[in-house]
């Protein structure tokens, strides 16, 4: 912002000498000093101007809406409520949803519910055929979901049967946790005095490792490995286990990836609830949101054997 322009370059010229000559050495000591503010300004500059702002700040303000839509309707209700946004976008429809930001929002209403009725499913695989045929361009989420290069080669079949495998997806995505005793849902409903709001499963899982009473979590196990290993954790069954908030550093590791958005929420659990602890997050890759959609319907997932 304008206030911020301001405050930095009076701060700059503040540590400059008002009198005397200006060595390279002391320039360089100012610049070094106020790189990580400079930085921050560019980056946000740029972000402001990035054609697909305005598309990804309707996306975020239906993905609030749809969230309280959920407590005042059931699911396939919800689901209606995108019908709207399935329409071919308009030549000046920046702020429009495209199909990349309405796989988004399909992924996230079908983490935080369950499945929907056929007929209403019917109806969004209709529409979202359309919307993708329509496209003038396909990105690269469309090209690998429908494995054409360019809007030319792709059919109407072809884009229904892509579409079909979408929403296959997003029915195992809805049962994803089903195998879990506690962290079975991400959606709390609002209870009159506060809205309903989505607790991300990693919030859970840090807020239930750092707890203060340390409950014994069922979603939690402790495993050792080798055959002694196993004999201690045998016996732990009968003595206290191990505790993850017993230690002052805690390795995480997020398979799959994470996001920018969660690291700043780890940050955040553990300085509300354990400052002195230290967390060191490793992941397979840093995701952006569009690499969600695509993981999920683009790529050929292993599964995992969990013993269910």
């Amino acid at each position: 912002s304008r206030n911020s322009y301001n405050f930095l370059m009076s701060d700059v010229y503040v540590l400059v000498p008002l009198s005397g000559r200006v060595t390279p050495e002391q320039l360089c000591s100012y610049v070094q000093l106020h790189c990580g503010v400079l930085q921050l300004g560019l980056a946000t500059a740029q972000t402001l101007r990035h054609p697909t702002l305005p598309r990804w700040d309707t996306c975020l303000a239906f993905e609030r809406l749809l969230l309280q839509a959920l407590g005042d309707s059931d699911f396939a209700g919800v689901l209606r409520q995108l019908l709207p946004l399935m329409k071919p976008r308009s030549r000046s429809g920046e702020d429009e949803c495209g199909p990349d930001e309405l796989l988004v929002l399909l992924v996230y209403l079908y983490s935080l519910a369950g499945e929907a009725l056929e007929k209403v499913e019917r109806e969004l695989i209709g529409a979202l055929t359309l919307v993708v045929t329509r496209e003038t361009e396909l990105s690269p989420l469309l090209q690998k979901l429908t494995r054409c290069g360019n809007p030319e080669e792709l059919t109407m079949e072809r884009a229904h049967t892509a579409v079909e495998g979408v929403f296959e997806t997003l029915k195992e995505l809805s049962h994803a946790r089903d195998h879990l005793k506690q962290f079975t849902s991400v959606y709390t409903a609002s209870d009159g005095v506060h809205q309903a709001m989505c607790r991300p499963f990693l919030r859970q899982v840090l807020e239930e490792i750092f707890h203060p009473d340390r409950p014994e979590c069922p979603d939690i196990e402790h495993m050792s490995g080798g055959l002694t290993g196993l004999l201690k954790t045998g016996i732990s069954m009968f003595m206290n286990r191990p505790h993850p908030s017993d230690h002052g550093l805690l390795f995480l590791f997020l398979v799959g990836g994470v996001t920018p958005s969660e690291l700043r929420l780890i940050r955040k659990v553990v300085s509300a609830h354990k400052p002195g602890t230290q967390v060191l997050v490793l992941s397979t890759r840093l995701l952006r949101p569009t690499d969600v959609p695509e993981l999920l319907f683009t790529t050929q997932r292993l599964v995992p054997d969990i013993g269910v």
